[in-house]
Order: structure tokens, then sequence, then C-alpha cells
């Protein structure tokens, strides 16, 4: 089959845009408004702090993912083979972009799994798509060419509104999701791409037998702003929408409570390692970012810096470690039961990953 080369334009020009600093959210993600009560006494070693978590029957040497990006193209597979090896040598989650692009052109990602043997490998395909003639044989082929340990499906109407070549009819997404969890060998996940997901919308995907909830809300990169600058002339109409969604803490903190005991993976403008140690303790599970593994491993338009990438996830884990280092906490399961404040009131202990 010949590659689509529209669809591939269109992935590359994704690339570059999500780079561009005017693509990012303009609003907060609500991280800020969190703080730690201060432990002068933490009776801890810091060199000993233990970051380790189990996702998807892996033991990780930190709650972190690396998130969906792109797929499909050239520089999109050189990217994603980038990030496999940084992933593996750190230990931590790897989720691939769309794989739909890639499958209608005959390509493979296969090579991702000779990359990465040691960490979970989490395939991606659309709502709107799966929902379509042939969306579950879609999924089916994204698994089972990634070797994935999961499949994400990804949620995205805001995205898909603004896009030019954006598809709107939703009818059936959630019947193909019910039906993808009956019948995929693999665990389902489901995420929105940074406006956010609910916490009804999230109890109902968990009592459909969706494995995990990807909150992904707003603050980080802007998929309404990278769409609307690929528009010919009209981006304006949609200039209303750039900041719409719910933002990632707001979206943490009552899908968590809605949902104890459930895995929920946190992203959506988390910054640093503190960002992300703030998202262990409201309750995530896990914590992905997709835009600043970008920014740092795409060194200019033409050499992949992964060694700097290299440096960046180590320096999120020493973030994290220090959050944990002056709360007390020698591990995270203990870090669920520290203080902590959003804006004046005490958030209660949660169940932090073991």
């Amino acid at each position: 089959m010949q590659s689509d080369k529209p669809a591939a334009a269109r992935k590359d020009s994704h690339l570059e845009l999500a780079l561009d600093p005017r693509t990012r959210s303009g609003g907060e993600n609500g991280f800020d408004r969190i703080s730690f009560t201060h432990c002068a006494l933490p009776e801890v070693r810091l060199a000993a702090i233990d970051l380790s978590t189990e996702f998807l029957g892996y033991r990780l040497g930190a709650p972190l993912m690396i998130g969906a990006m792109t797929g499909g193209t050239k520089r999109a597979d050189q990217i994603n083979h980038a990030l496999a090896g940084v992933a593996e040598d750190q230990l931590i989650a790897l989720a691939v972009g769309s794989q739909r692009a890639a499958l209608e052109a005959g390509q493979t990602a296969r090579r991702l799994r000779d990359l990465a043997p040691h960490i979970p490998i989490i395939g991606n395909l659309g709502g709107v798509q799966l929902a379509q003639s042939g969306g579950l044989d879609l999924a089916r082929a994204a698994i089972d060419d990634l070797q994935a340990d999961a499949i994400a499906i990804h949620l995205n109407p805001l995205q898909e509104a603004v896009q030019p070549e954006g598809e709107t009819d939703w009818t059936g997404v959630k019947s193909a999701i019910a039906a993808l969890v009956k019948n995929a060998a693999v665990p389902v996940i489901v995420k929105e791409v940074g406006a956010g997901i609910n916490a009804i919308l999230a109890a109902e995907l968990f009592d459909m037998g969706v494995t995990a909830v990807d909150v992904a809300g707003f603050g980080g990169t802007n998929w309404a702003r990278i769409e609307a600058a690929r528009r010919d002339g009209d981006a304006e109409i949609f200039a209303p929408f750039f900041d719409w969604g719910m933002p990632t803490v707001d979206c943490l903190r009552t899908v968590c409570r809605a949902c104890p005991g459930q895995l929920v993976i946190a992203s959506g403008g988390v910054r640093h390692g503190l960002d992300a140690a703030k998202a262990i303790r409201l309750g995530a599970t896990m914590v992905s970012a997709a835009g600043p593994m970008l920014a740092h491993l795409v060194a200019d338009d033409s050499d992949l810096d992964a060694p700097k990438l290299q440096d960046f996830v180590t320096g999120w884990k020493q973030q994290m470690s220090i959050a944990l280092f002056l709360t007390g906490a020698p591990n995270l399961a203990a870090f669920g039961g520290v203080e902590m404040r959003f804006d004046e009131d005490m958030i209660p202990p949660c169940k932090a990953g073991s």
C-alpha cells in the first residue's frame, strides 16, 4: 500500500508545531496550587529513596512515561527509536503516537520492541477511528505490530473539531471502546490529549473494564492551537476554544477521589519532577509527559540529542527523590501519606504505588 502523503505531511507538521512555544496552553495546570508540608528532620538517606513501581507487569525505576507523540513518517520513526532507547535505559514506560497512518501505509513499528525489551510499550489509536468500519481489526493490528503491552485509545474531539481534516462524527466511540475491552488481548487505556477527562466519564470507563485512564488535562501542548496554525485563513473562528479544557490537577483530584484503587495516569503540562511528585501524591499511578521530552530530544531541525534527553529524565527522577526526601518518605508507598495542601485545604492521604 502506498504511503498517505497528506497524512505524513500532517504528522511532520504536528511535530514542528508541538515544539513552537506559541502552541502551549495559555492557562495553568493547577500544580502551583499544591504544596507539601516540609519535614526538617527526614530520617532518611536521599541516595536511598526508592521510586520504583510496578506497571503493566514490569518493574520500573520510576513512575514515569514518555507520552504519545507521533508516528507514521520517517522523521517520527527516528524520534520513536530514540525515545525507546532512552526509556529502556531509564526503565520508564513508553507510549507511541497514533499508529493508524503507519499501519494503513504498510509500515511497521516492530523495531521498538527490540530497542526496549524491558519496559512496557503502549500502542495508540484514535477513538473516532476505532469506531469506524474495521476499527477493531486496526486496533488488533496496532497491538500485534508493536507487540504492545497495552493499547491507548485517545479521545481528541477538540483537536478533530479544529483540524482541517478533522473527523467529527463521534457516534459509537463509547461502544467501540467497550467492544475493544472485551476483545483485546492486552489491557486498554483511555486518554485525552489535553482537554481532560472528568470523574463521571472515568468511572464509566473503569466500569466498562478499561485498565487505566490518563486524565491528560489542560496546561501543556495545546492541540487546538496546533491545528489552528495549520488552517488557511479561518483560525480566528476557533480562538475562543484555544484554552478550552479542565486543568490537569482538577481532573486528577476528582478522578482519583471518584475511582479509588484504579490506575490513573497524570499528564498535561507536567513541567518537572516536583510536578510529577505532586501528581503521584494526588493518587496517580504513573506520570506521562510528551512535549518536554520532545523538546529535549530534538536539538535542531536535523539532529536528535538522546544524551540530552537522558539527562533530562535523570533530572526528573532526582527532583522526585528530593520531594520524597523533604517530606520524610523513603518510597512511594510512604509518600502517599505525607501532608499536602491544595491552596489552604489539607489533602487526605492516598494509596500510592508500590
